[in-house]
């Protein structure tokens, strides 16, 4: 039985261009750090990549600092930025929602959009260095927030503004100096390249603190030695990403293909975010009675990868904290799925995930509450 991947939000395949830069990093050697001929050649990679990446979010190369991780990017400026007060959305990836313990909380709307009249209030009593932390795009839902006046609003207030922008890049224009943020962050496995490659994009390295210590790598913003093969990937995966904007924004039609027929399949079933401009690849939808997890595990036997709420240890399965922030009843949180899908889904993909999943519900569903 062929497995059809439909989870790009989790991670992407590698895209062929990434594996091929990858290979030619590996099969040289030498430390960017090096003054010698190869060390020279290795820094050149890593400058190329450099440019690459800051291409796809319309900066400039010098404000691009590679990392381990976009949660090592997020981390780093809630944690670097020597905030006195951090404001971050309810709906934040855990990489921004719990790196600081004290952040103060901004509620969303039942769309999903952060609620603006309460993060300027929050913000007109914030004191002291102040950092707003909202991302460009929700990895549950798909729901693309107002950056631009989030950006406009923590300039009236004096605050710094981050936003995780690792669901969005690839999928939606970005442009790094128009959105009016100070600090980005990027993650490589997202758009086609491989895991344990991040980027953070800096309108000013002094804004920030190194968070790994040691050498002068990166500016002196991140140290040990730079992973070239990897950073070669992600310069190589932001080059087809920059070129592939319009190709990913048709996935629109396949999206709506797709919520069309699991709606007159389960016209009780309700689509997340479904009102508010979202990313052309996301669908989340709760079908009552019918358990998440029930549907990742038979879609998996079926061979269709999907996912539904955040996991957690002991193998047990939370409901997913976007939709209870968004006032989703809890029961009907817990019926929640995700699809998402990239470049190489195709109609058929679609369709036959809809035979399958009609299969199941038909089976297994409960009696609606």
């Amino acid at each position: 039985m062929e497995h059809c991947y439909l989870d790009y939000n989790a991670t992407t395949p590698v895209r062929v261009e990434v594996k091929e830069a990858v290979n030619v990093a590996l099969s040289e050697v030498g430390n960017p750090s090096s003054i010698h001929i190869f060390g020279r050649a290795a820094k050149a990679t890593i400058q190329a990549a450099r440019k690459s990446v800051a291409d796809l979010v319309g900066a400039d190369p010098d404000c691009v600092l590679f990392c381990g991780s976009g949660t090592e990017a997020d981390n780093q400026v809630l944690r670097c930025s020597n905030a006195d007060t951090v404001l971050v959305s309810e709906i934040e990836h855990d990489a921004v929602r719990l790196a600081r313990a004290d952040a103060v909380r901004i509620p969303v709307d039942p769309g999903g959009v952060v609620d603006l009249a309460a993060l300027e209030k929050a913000l007109a009593s914030s004191h002291g260095r102040v950092l707003v932390s909202i991302m460009a795009a929700n990895n549950e839902t798909g729901v693309i927030q107002p950056i631009d006046e989030i950006g406009r609003l923590s300039r009236k207030h004096n605050a710094l503004f981050h936003t995780d922008a690792i669901q969005a890049a690839g999928k939606i224009e970005i442009d790094f100096g128009s959105w009016g943020v100070d600090f980005l962050s990027l993650s490589s496995h997202k758009i086609g390249g491989t895991q344990g490659v991040g980027a953070l994009i800096l309108r000013d390295n002094k804004l920030l603190e190194r968070f790994v210590h040691g050498g002068s790598q990166e500016g002196g913003l991140r140290a040990g030695t730079e992973n070239v093969a990897g950073i070669a990937g992600f310069g190589a995966a932001a080059r087809v990403a920059s070129n592939s904007i319009q190709d990913f924004s048709a996935l629109a039609d396949l999206r709506d293909h797709l919520e069309s027929r699991l709606l007159q399949i389960a016209p009780q079933a309700q689509i997340f975010g479904k009102s508010q401009r979202r990313l052309p690849n996301t669908t989340k939808i709760a079908t009552p009675g019918l358990n998440a997890e029930i549907q990742v595990i038979g879609m998996d036997l079926a061979g269709y990868a999907i996912s539904a709420g955040s996991a957690c240890s002991a193998g047990k399965v939370e409901p997913p904290y976007v939709l209870l922030a968004m006032g989703v009843p809890e029961e009907l949180a817990r019926c929640a799925i995700r699809i998402s899908i990239g470049w190489s889904t195709k109609k058929r993909d679609i369709d036959g995930f809809v035979e399958n999943w009609a299969r199941l519900y038909n089976r297994r569903k409960c009696s609606t509450p």
